[in-house]
């Protein structure tokens, strides 16, 4: 059993920045008029390939319902997908909308999880490679690194894998020598699935109000040492946090 777990809660604040509440959308069904030229269509249409499809939201919750009973999405796909409430969208960071995605995405028992944050654009290609790959994922971009908006990982001297992120989006620090440092493309996929319930259990009992990479980490802190983690480069990118951002996507698009 296949599950991806895409995550939508947030007020998406530098998206709607300057616009009244009555005018804010919710960055992830944003259309400029064709409604499957949206950064959550194209998401699921990627996620297909996956038996179950978790979307986590919380912000506008009725509209990303509405959404989704549009008609838009195809009912094969629509069948898929399990909708999650994060009521703590406004209160909380990201990282209990994935711990919410986690347990949904438990109760169908399945034997790898794919975690995509629902403001990211890939090229389908690359996301395919995820999907299909055979071990834990870990993703990367080419796009230059600042502190301000990059979710970096860097392979330490004992070769394992740390991630790192400046939560007020103020100077990175790394305290520590490594091999190599990456842009995080935001994009993961779990195989050992006692190491994710193990993470996500301690992330809902200690850190409830902390980040996604909380539970990210946790999981590669309990990787056993033979467990393999491949490292995907997305060839094409982008962090949709902008309405610049959403006009790059969809000129790729074609919208």
């Amino acid at each position: 059993m296949r599950v991806a777990i895409i995550t939508s809660a947030g007020v998406s604040s530098r998206f709607n920045e300057g616009l009244s509440e009555a005018e804010s959308v919710l960055k992830v069904i944003y259309s400029a008029g064709d409604k499957h030229d949206t950064l959550l269509y194209h998401l699921l249409d990627k996620c297909d390939l996956a038996d179950r499809i978790v979307v986590v939201g919380g912000y506008r919750y009725g509209e990303l319902e509405a959404y989704i009973d549009s008609g838009v999405i195809t009912d094969d796909l629509r069948d898929k997908i399990s909708l999650v409430y994060n009521k703590h969208f406004r209160d909380f960071a990201s990282g209990y909308s994935l711990y919410l995605g986690i347990e949904k995405a438990f109760s169908f028992e399945p034997d790898e999880i794919i975690f995509v944050e629902g403001d990211v654009y890939a090229d389908d290609d690359s996301f395919r490679e995820v999907v299909t790959e055979d071990a834990t994922v870990l993703t990367y971009n080419r796009e230059p690194i600042y502190s301000e908006k990059a979710v970096v990982f860097y392979q330490k001297d004992d070769g394992e894998y740390q991630y790192a992120f400046s939560s007020d989006h103020g100077m990175l620090k790394i305290e520590e020598p490594f091999w190599c440092i990456l842009n995080s493309a935001q994009i993961w996929k779990f195989r050992d699935m006692s190491a994710l319930k193990a993470s996500n259990e301690e992330f809902g009992e200690k850190y409830y109000d902390d980040t996604n990479l909380v539970i990210v980490q946790g999981y590669l802190d309990r990787l056993p040492e033979d467990e393999r983690v491949v490292l995907k480069e997305i060839q094409s990118w982008t962090n949709c946090n902008t309405r610049a951002n959403w006009e790059s996507i969809c000129e790729r698009w074609n919208c």
